[in-house]
């Protein structure tokens, strides 16, 4: 089971305040026990083909640990603990049964570990058993893993127990990981002999080649710092496809994939991993043609078999947003036709007035919160995603075939301004009408007001002590996305410097899949320890400094 398969099973998020408790969804509007079927669609083996042919190489960099250190218990800090160094390092120390140390590689990396196991005293006459724990942060070497009492698969626990058979002998893991630190305990080797540790490093792997230059001066130092770590995310992201995250699920996703490529336009420059990830989004498809939330990619590219409203829509978005980086009109003539079917597809639920209703059996995302009641983002995203679908057809001069859209856009957009409240002065959505970031940023994103209204709208959510917030840096993203759009470049500055800048404080070498800072233990999933500390839609702070022209 992965992070957003658990809905099949739970029918709703949950969040826990500590990384043994879960809380309950509070919202109205949970997530539904049944979806509607998912049957997949016959691949299109052209497509496949050209996403094989842009599989990148791997570049490789070897990294020796800077340092021995021991985990401290921190109430202060967000994760509850810090790491100090800890003796001279590894040179000449010999460790038997019982013993154990903590490696720390002085930065993030996705990769495998390799080092040369070798013996002190008699003949080895039995085999090294040891367990190998890898941390993104201290709490994964600091506290113990087991038992865990995560929704998700514990097979995602990122430890290991191996046997060295044979001494002294070279050893480089086979299993791929994300990780700064690595606890090592020896858990047996006979009475006779202790083993030394020479040779150890960090293979990195990435996909990404030379990193962009750093933020010039006129940056402040905690945006330098922050453009950096959203870089690291990027690039340790930035594998065969563009992962959601490298230590956890490890797989390609819509959502993911749109806040990468923004990035990557802004940063690295490598547009062919993101032409590959439109052509297997596009070849693996359900059976009317919907684009699937995921697709696998190994052992062999399939269909992902998960559908989220919002994600199919935001593939259009993203194959807009290449041909604007790219100029690659040919590669967005011949996926205009997936665009098209997606919202199609997705029009079948827009009623008469130009409301987006909610059947009931369908996945609608925006973020993890489980208080967030959804009616009113999904429609200012459904706007958007049109109106930008709209734009590429004129591109492509190919509006003839959407001549339908003006229309219709001028029907959602009114029915988007029903869910204005002029008393709050913001967007409310549901039954309790309700104020959310979410729907203000979608409504702000979609236009469906003018800009001096949307800010207003932004500038009250963010004030209310009541509105709901949200917990994961992808919506955050579009909160700040809202805020540029809307002439609040002051506030969209001030944010990622709080927001952001709160996960740089406490520590991060990459930003993390979820992060609330008034509830820094929270999990999705039940239990901190199964969180991606890593995540891709966490990247965009370094395209708003490059591309977007906020200036710290």
């Amino acid at each position: 089971m992965n992070r957003r398969e658990m809905l099949l099973v739970v029918g709703g998020a949950a969040v826990a305040a500590a990384a043994s408790s879960v809380v309950a969804p509070k919202a109205a509007q949970a997530q539904p026990k049944e979806f509607e079927p998912a049957v997949a669609g016959e691949p299109n083996a052209a497509w496949g083909a050209k996403a094989d042919a842009l599989t990148p190489a791997l570049t490789e960099t070897a990294q020796p640990p800077l340092a021995l250190v021991r985990a401290v218990a921190d109430p202060s800090a967000p994760l509850r603990w810090r790491m100090e160094p800890e003796g001279e390092g590894l040179a000449g120390r010999a460790f038997k049964k019982g013993d154990s140390f903590i490696l720390d590689f002085g930065g993030h990396r996705t990769g495998h570990l390799a080092f040369r196991l070798e013996t002190v005293g008699r003949e080895p006459d039995a085999p090294a058993r040891l367990r190998l724990t890898f941390g993104e942060v201290p709490s994964d070497v600091a506290e113990p893993l087991y038992p865990y009492n995560g929704m998700l698969s514990g097979a995602w626990l990122p430890d290991e127990i191996v046997n060295i058979d044979y001494l002294p002998q070279a050893v480089q893991l086979p299993r791929r990981y994300a990780f700064r630190y690595v606890k090592v305990e020896v858990i047996d080797t006979s009475s006779g002999f202790s083993i030394r540790f020479e040779d150890v490093k960090a293979i990195g792997l990435t996909s990404a080649k030379a990193a962009p230059a750093p933020l010039p001066s006129k940056y402040s130092d905690l945006a330098r710092r922050i453009d950096a770590v959203a870089l690291a995310t990027l690039r340790d992201c930035m594998q065969t496809t563009f992962e959601d995250g490298p230590r956890r699920d490890q797989r390609l996703w819509v959502g993911d994939l749109r806040l990468q490529a923004l990035a990557n336009y802004a940063t690295f420059k490598q547009n062919d991993l993101v032409k590959r990830c439109l052509y297997l989004f596009a070849a693996y498809r359900r059976q009317d043609g919907l684009v699937a939330a995921c697709v696998y990619e190994k052992p062999k590219a399939r269909y992902g078999g998960i559908h989220i409203v919002d994600y199919a829509a935001l593939f259009n978005v993203a194959l807009a947003d290449y041909l604007e980086a790219t100029g690659d009109e040919a590669t967005a003539r011949e996926l205009w036709p997936v665009a098209k079917r997606q919202l199609e597809i997705i029009g079948q639920r827009i009623n008469a007035d130009g409301r987006y209703v909610d059947p009931g059996n369908v996945w609608i995302f925006i973020d993890w919160s489980p208080d967030l009641h959804k009616d009113a983002a999904i429609q200012g995203l459904l706007v958007f995603a049109h109106k930008r679908t709209l734009d590429l057809a004129r591109k492509l001069g190919v509006q003839a075939e959407v001549a339908d859209y003006p229309a219709l856009i001028e029907r959602m957009t009114m029915a988007a301004r029903g869910y204005w409240d002029a008393s709050a002065k913001a967007f409310v959505s549901g039954p309790n009408r309700q104020v959310s970031w979410a729907s203000q940023a979608w409504m702000a994103i979609g236009g469906v007001l003018p800009a001096k209204d949307c800010a207003t709208a932004l500038k009250t959510a963010f004030g209310r002590a009541d509105a709901v917030k949200p917990v994961t840096p992808y919506l955050y993203h579009y909160m700040v996305e809202a805020m540029l759009d809307s002439g609040l470049d002051k506030d969209a500055k001030a944010l990622v410097e709080s927001y952001w800048g709160g996960m740089v404080k406490a520590g991060a070498d990459t930003f993390w899949e979820v992060y609330d800072p008034a509830k820094p233990l929270s999990s999705p999933y039940g239990d901190i320890h199964i969180n991606s500390y890593c995540h891709a839609w966490s990247c965009t702070p370094t395209y708003f400094y490059r591309a977007r022209g906020m200036v710290a």
